[in-house]
């Protein structure tokens, strides 16, 4: 019985340690860093709770550690006010802003830029509809439901609705056995694209509400400039990074000690972030960048003497700071602001915008044999890129004002929740459809 409530005591009192910290908070003796280790242990542990809960149920630990953040943010409303301050804790949020950049690594090493020019037609379409049709619907619902916000404002709410989570999608299709299908093929591709473009659009839509706000107003031209200048970074990273980085990591080759591989990609990371901040983008444009680049044949001297690939070795950090981001995401969710109906109109119609703006993604299948609703279905899942997105407009100001303010913020977080939420058994509905009609009529291909 002992070995059994062990594991619950630790638990539990991890829990409840901020409590007893706060009581001596005031003491001289205590190192600050006592505090930011403590709180760290808070955040991994429910991070963990969260995670293993979700995968338990069939959903991916990203859901579990963003719903376990709004638990934990929420506890105000039942009296325990001990974790308030944690989502605006300096060096919490700096962290959690390190966890953007790792994640948006992570993501682009995920695919290349080979990877990317072979989706084909088919992908390419399905990704530009989608974009398209989500942004103008995001747009026109924000326009209807928040007319007091702006145009901008409007603008960005459309932005966030564009980019599918191809984490999220890739767990999906590989629970239900559709990975290595057709249509799962073009679903992940789409995302790879989905993902660039919709960072490529984050990065213009940002740039513009920064040049609007100071300088009062903003013109075609200045749009036009700012598209541009996202499009020849990302085209100048791929184009010269990697030629850069060959000659980067050959140099880094040469280095015998431990983790030189490691120190180099997220060198490489980084360096691109500040480059891409430096230009008046988002820095997580430029990390995505980064990854992108890297492919195997930047690596393979470190391979050749026996090193872990860079996505193997990132991965333990990786799974330290991406989930205080998604935690930290969920704890700036007010639950409170639900209390109001306009609040749980925006949520629910921003919801609905979301899924149908994808099912513009049938449009683009080109060919037989690939079910159209299978792919524009299985592009309905929002998350990490989303989640940046409203990380950066709850961060960044319009005149003075947060671009997203917490009731809406808190409803683009519910937004990640339910399409995550939707699409798992509207892709499992429609394959076993799919199926049966396989099965009462072969000869028909639907």
């Amino acid at each position: 019985m002992a070995r059994r409530l062990l594991p619950l005591l630790v638990v539990t009192g991890i829990l409840l340690a901020p409590t007893v910290a706060s009581a001596g908070a005031g003491t001289s003796q205590v190192d600050p860093i006592t505090h930011v280790a403590l709180n760290l242990a808070l955040l991994l542990v429910v991070a963990r709770l969260g995670g293993e809960l979700a995968v338990r149920l069939g959903q991916p630990a990203v859901l579990g550690e963003l719903i376990a953040g709004v638990a934990l943010g929420n506890l105000t409303l039942v009296g325990v006010h001990d974790f308030e301050n944690l989502a605006t804790d300096p060096t919490i949020a700096g962290l959690a802003g390190l966890g953007v950049l790792i994640l948006l690594f992570e993501v682009g090493l995920g695919s290349t830029v080979r990877d990317m020019l072979s989706v084909g037609a088919t992908s390419l379409l399905v990704a530009v509809f989608g974009v398209g049709s989500s942004f103008a619907l995001g747009w026109l619902a924000a326009s209807w439901l928040l007319p007091q916000v702006g145009a901008y404002v409007h603008v960005f709410l459309g932005a966030m609705l564009t980019a599918t989570s191809i984490g999220i999608t890739a767990r999906v299709l590989l629970d239900l056995g559709q990975s290595l299908t057709p249509e799962a093929r073009v679903i992940l591709g789409a995302a790879v694209i989905d993902d660039v473009l919709g960072l490529v659009v984050l990065a213009v839509v940002s740039g513009a509400i920064a040049t609007a706000s100071s300088r009062g107003g903003l013109s075609i031209g200045a749009v036009g400039l700012l598209l541009g200048k996202a499009c020849l970074f990302l085209g100048g990273a791929l184009a010269l990074g990697g030629r850069l980085s060959l000659t980067v990591f050959r140099i880094g080759s040469r280095f015998r000690t431990r983790g030189a591989l490691l120190a180099h990609g997220l060198a490489f990371c980084f360096f691109l972030s500040w480059i891409s901040g430096l230009v008046g983008l988002a820095p997580m444009v430029g990390a995505f960048a980064a990854g992108l680049i890297l492919e195997d044949v930047h690596l393979s001297e470190f391979k050749e003497r026996g090193e872990s690939g860079i996505e193997v070795l990132i991965s333990p950090i990786s799974s330290f700071l991406v989930p205080v981001f998604f935690l930290v995401a969920g704890m700036r969710t007010s639950l409170a602001v639900f209390s109001k109906l306009s609040t749980l109109e925006v949520a629910a119609l921003l919801t609905l915008t979301a899924i149908l703006g994808k099912q513009a993604c049938a449009a683009g299948v080109l060919g037989k044999g690939i079910d159209r609703w299978t792919v524009a279905l299985g592009m309905i899942p929002r998350g990490e890129v989303l989640l940046v997105f409203a990380s950066f407009g709850e961060g960044h100001t319009f005149n003075g004002r947060p671009i997203l303010t917490p009731a809406t913020y808190s409803a683009t977080v519910i937004v990640v929740i339910l399409t995550t939420l939707v699409a798992p058994p509207a892709l499992r509905w429609k394959i076993d459809r799919r199926r049966r009609r396989l099965v009462e009529t072969p000869s028909v291909i639907p």
